[in-house]
């Protein structure tokens, strides 16, 4: 008989549909805030985070747009010394999967008094003699997500942070981690680059797939992922055809919500995200663009040893390899690793550091080495 736990993460409640300053002024006066800081990129600091700063009015009390690609610890860091200069009581994130995890992480550091990138050390996800249990920190200051992209970070409650001195990308968790609240404002992402919007919406299929790819099965989270699976295929097709498509667009964030929703059976993500993990953070390849390329390659060398038919089938028929192949194609994205410049010189070492992540242990086929990995990674260089 089959067996499982279900987890919700600790999120008050997803807004979708309506103008997000709107719902941010409404739900920060119903938790009683009054300084708002606003967290976001560089290439959205000029344009859609100035002017959502300026419909927030007096209620924002700061700006901080240094945060770049995969997070990176420094700028977590100065994003949290920021906003405990500002005094703020509420973090506000505008922006794609590496500003909302690193949002998520400013909150840890403004809990637990972090002021130095070395003291994040210590709160690592993993166990050892020089970890602290992060469970035990106190929560305070806690966020609203306002995503621009379809990475869907902002409904988990971990995090990825890189250290680009050791070419890593390493994970935080807490219970509190996730957004207070989410706004899913399609005319936020107006401003989105379409190959960002496409190359992310591929990370969110990369979410349902490997769900549905896992070895063990929790009907709920299989339910969420083919509806997201589908709604994706779909609304990333119209927003093909049709860039300014709201409709769509919102369609594309209904998708990327089912299909993360299932994280909470517990099952993780797989190999795909295990490897792109390592590219990620030690290659510099783009969050999206990961999954591109090696997800169908992950689908070929596990075979028939997973279910196969549902993901296939969401995506219009075929193998699942062939299946998400040819999407990616039709997005006119990068499809193979020598397009993003890994070569198979890098093979062995990014092999080998993807051992250590927890996702190479839910392939339905069993990974059982670096040569495993390898494999794969041959498959994918096209």
């Amino acid at each position: 008989m089959l067996t499982g736990t279900h987890r919700f993460p600790r999120q008050d409640q997803i807004v979708y549909g309506r103008p997000a300053a709107e719902v941010v002024r409404e739900l920060a006066g119903a938790w009683g805030c009054t300084r708002l800081f606003l967290t976001t990129t560089r290439s959205l600091a000029d344009g859609a985070a100035a002017r959502f700063a300026a419909e927030l009015g007096g209620l924002c009390v700061g700006v901080f747009a240094d945060i770049g690609a995969h997070s990176p610890r420094e700028g977590v860091i100065g994003g949290a010394d920021a906003a405990r200069a500002a005094g703020a009581d509420l973090l506000v994130a505008l922006g794609g999967g590496s500003v909302i995890d690193a949002t998520k992480v400013m909150q840890l550091c403004l809990w637990a008094g972090l002021t130095e990138a070395g003291q994040l050390d210590a709160y690592r996800a993993g166990r050892g003699a020089d970890r602290i249990d992060v469970a035990k920190v106190a929560p305070g200051v806690r966020m609203i997500a306002v995503p621009t992209t379809l990475s869907a970070a902002e409904f988990t409650p971990f995090a990825g942070v890189s250290d680009p001195a050791r070419r890593v990308k390493e994970g935080y968790t807490h219970p509190m981690l996730a957004p207070r609240a989410v706004v899913l404002d399609p005319a936020m992402t107006l401003d989105t680059p379409p190959r960002l919007w496409a190359s992310t919406g591929m990370k969110a299929v990369d979410h349902a797939v490997e769900q549905l790819r896992h070895p063990q099965r929790a009907p709920y989270a299989d339910a969420l992922a083919i509806d997201g699976l589908k709604r994706l295929a779909a609304g990333l097709a119209a927003t093909q055809a049709d860039p300014r498509d709201l409709a769509a667009r919102l369609e594309c964030q209904f998708g990327m919500w089912l299909a993360i929703s299932g994280v909470g059976s517990g099952r993780g993500m797989g190999p795909s995200h295990a490897i792109g993990h390592t590219l990620g953070g030690g290659y510099g390849v783009p969050h999206g663009i990961t999954s591109c390329v090696i997800l169908p390659a992950v689908l070929a060398w596990t075979g028939a040893s997973g279910p196969d038919g549902a993901v296939a089938e969401a995506l219009g028929g075929g193998d699942a390899a062939g299946a998400v192949r040819d999407l990616v194609r039709r997005l006119d994205l990068p499809s193979d690793l020598r397009s993003v410049g890994v070569t198979r010189g890098d093979f062995q070492a990014i092999a080998e550091h993807t051992m250590h992540d927890g996702g190479v242990r839910n392939s339905p086929r069993p990974i059982s080495g670096p040569a495993d990995i390898v494999e794969i990674l041959e498959i994918a260089a096209g």
